[in-house]
């Protein structure tokens, strides 16, 4: 039997956000004849068990392997019967009326081939790439070169997203996003189904064009918004996005222009991509290297500066410092200060100002103590140095109150990192959602609950209706709706309301155990799911965890004899150089660990030792990554030497 509508979604690692476009697939397709196809890539994360399991009506193709966008979505066309194909994206939602309004026009329109509709990402910001033009030659160049950013309303210049096109308006266009885009059958059936020769991107403007080759229009369809998160699968900002995005560039070029154009099209995506990776990576490395070269300049720039005073003002110094003790006594003494601070967690993020000053005292501490040790050689002036350590432990605060005064406006050593969040839910929602942020472990300030309709229950703080003063009022950093409670027109109303704003939003689906959104309003393709935080995450508890493994194998071999005549002590003997080399930790999980855990190195020891009577193994790997400290890894090596005979895992 033809159905009205064959929606195709394709999946590959992003169980959650897909479990969000199906619920809002479902909300959407009320009402008409469609069938939904998940074909999943090869997933890991438990996708198409999710789907069975919550989505019994959706058909599934499984793949055994990541086999593209392209072929992945021809599988389904293949196996669909309907009037109407869509192409939607996982990382999407949908209205509730956003199908219903999209078959409506193409309906009103017989020369639609396709139809692509308008898209905000998850702060509310539109997203460009809703309409574009043909990426010809000229249009590469201009968007390349900078020239589209500079004259974005240009018919000229800004043709590759049609900029001077308003966005609230409906338009032909040439090209539209594989996303969202609705396409005839018949079209399909005449032109052919997508090329699989992209594997991924490109397969779109490919796609468009062909459609717009046989005689029919596509179009931009403003009258209905969808949310799409972008890009989390695919990591956008890396270097191997930006080859694979402009080999398909050059793809399309060969395929369609002639032998002349697509070579000059080719010379400019080779710029393009050795450009765009080497500034990517100048970007990385200058973000993560900011606040570190600093610290080293302004405690360089103290010790030198006491130094000076000291040598011109004291009258105990006769003689001038030599110029290796600037050189090299004093850039080691801020290296070693820094490196005490980076083994607290000093410049991991989010900052905190205890890790910083622990970190800084313990660095000027050693360089106190070692320094007396010294050949007197070495020993310019003990005044000189204590001065000097005290300013490296305050230096560093100095570097984080003037980065956040020019970077926020305000002189603080590290910024409330607190969310100030309210729910927007029934109370049974409001509930449930308020227990995932209890399990989460997230930092935030809760600031009350928001009613979705005019009815105000008890201890709510406000309706729907007053959601913008209550924002301004209790300064909120973060809005959760409810999906079940709210409908996808009203929370995609808000996030356009809020756009200009630095406010996040996210989502909690029907029946999920998860959060979903985006929290980077400067590129909305980094998205993060809150379930649980996981303390073994850390890069400053990894560095604890691997510190504490050096330690232990020290103690090993300082205590050889000890070891050697315990059974157990034997077996940790052996794994000794493995530990020692990095390629195994003392303690890690036990049988076969959930692969939503983060990733440990394996060990010898389980934390199950540490709870000798618990055979609750997946639970207490849960416990151990979530809540993880290095006493939980003493007390299981602790039980494993000295509780018995027990076998390794």
């Amino acid at each position: 039997m033809l159905k009205r509508l064959s929606i195709i979604i394709v999946n590959y690692n992003v169980k959650y956000f897909l479990e969000q476009a199906l619920h809002s697939v479902m909300r959407a397709g009320k009402g008409i004849e469609a069938e939904v196809w998940v074909v999943d890539n090869n997933s890991v994360d438990g996708s198409t068990a999710m789907v069975e399991t919550k989505f019994p009506s959706v058909h599934i193709i499984a793949n055994t392997e990541n086999v593209g966008f392209s072929r992945a979505n021809n599988q389904a066309i293949l196996k669909s019967h309907a009037e109407f194909v869509l192409l939607l994206n996982p990382d999407t939602v949908l209205q509730d009326d956003t199908l219903q309004k999209c078959l409506s026009f193409m309906d009103s329109k017989p020369d639609c081939g396709a139809l692509g509709v308008r898209m905000i990402d998850g702060k509310g910001k539109f997203l460009p790439e809703s309409k574009r033009g043909l990426p010809s030659p000229a249009v590469a160049f201009y968007k390349m070169t900078g020239l589209s950013k500079l004259f974005p309303k240009s018919k000229k210049f800004g043709h590759y997203h049609l900029k001077y096109l308003p966005e609230n308006e409906n338009h032909e266009v040439e090209v539209l996003s594989g996303a969202f885009m609705m396409i005839r059958k018949k079209v399909l059936d005449e032109i052919g189904l997508l090329d699989e020769s992209f594997f991924m991107y490109g397969e779109d403007i490919d796609l468009s064009y062909r459609i717009t080759q046989a005689g029919y229009k596509n179009y931009y369809f403003a009258d209905t918004t969808i949310i799409h998160y972008k890009g989390e699968s695919t990591k956008k900002r890396s270097a191997n996005y930006v080859k694979v995005f402009y080999n398909a560039m050059v793809l399309f070029a060969r395929k369609h222009y002639s032998q002349k154009s697509a070579g000059w099209f080719n010379f400019f995506i080779q710029i393009a991509i050795y450009l765009r990776a080497f500034v990517a990576l100048c970007a990385r490395v200058a973000g993560n290297a900011v606040i570190p070269i600093s610290d080293f300049a302004f405690m360089y720039a103290g010790y030198f500066g006491i130094a000076r005073y000291w040598e011109e003002y004291n009258k105990y110094v006769r003689d001038f410092y030599p110029a290796e003790y600037f050189v090299f006594h004093i850039p080691l003494y801020v290296l070693v200060v820094m490196l005490g601070i980076y083994l607290s967690g000093g410049y991991d993020k989010p900052l905190h100002s205890s890790k910083i000053g622990r970190g800084a005292s313990a660095g000027a501490l050693l360089v106190f103590a070692v320094y007396a040790f010294l050949p007197k050689d070495f020993q310019f002036s003990r005044a000189i140095l204590l001065l000097g350590c005290g300013w490296s432990i305050v230096a560093p605060f100095l570097v984080r109150m003037l980065s956040n005064l020019f970077t926020t406006g305000k002189a603080v050593i590290s910024p409330q990192t607190d969310e100030r969040i309210i729910i927007v839910a029934q109370p049974a929602e409001a509930a449930r959602i308020q227990g995932l942020l209890s399990k989460s472990n997230v930092a935030c300030d809760f600031m009350g609950l928001v009613s979705p309709d005019s009815a105000k229950p008890e201890n709510y703080t406000g309706t729907y209706d007053q959601l913008e003063e209550i924002v301004d009022i209790y300064r909120i950093s973060l809005v959760i709706f409810s999906s079940r409670d709210v409908s996808s027109a009203s929370i995609m109303k808000v996030m356009v309301d809020f756009s200009d704003s630095q406010i996040n939003f996210k989502i909690v689906p029907e029946d999920s155990q998860f959060v979903i959104g985006s929290n980077n309003r400067n590129g909305s393709g980094e998205l993060f799911t809150i379930d649980v935080k996981f303390q073994i995450s850390s890069s400053a508890v990894r560095r604890k965890k691997r510190i504490l493994d050096l330690s232990l194998s020290l103690l090993q071999l300082f205590l050889l004899p000890v070891f050697v005549f315990m059974k157990n002590g034997r077996r940790l003997l052996a794994e000794l150089p493995a530990v020692l080399l990095g390629r195994k930790t003392w303690v890690s999980y036990s049988g076969s660990p959930n692969k939503q855990l983060p990733a440990l190195k394996p060990g010898p020891v389980s934390p199950g030792w540490a709870y000798p009577h618990s055979e609750m193994a997946d639970d207490i790997n849960l416990a151990y990554a979530r809540d993880y400290d290095i006493s939980r890894d003493l007390k299981a090596l602790y039980h494993f030497l000295f509780s018995g005979n027990r076998a390794l895992k």
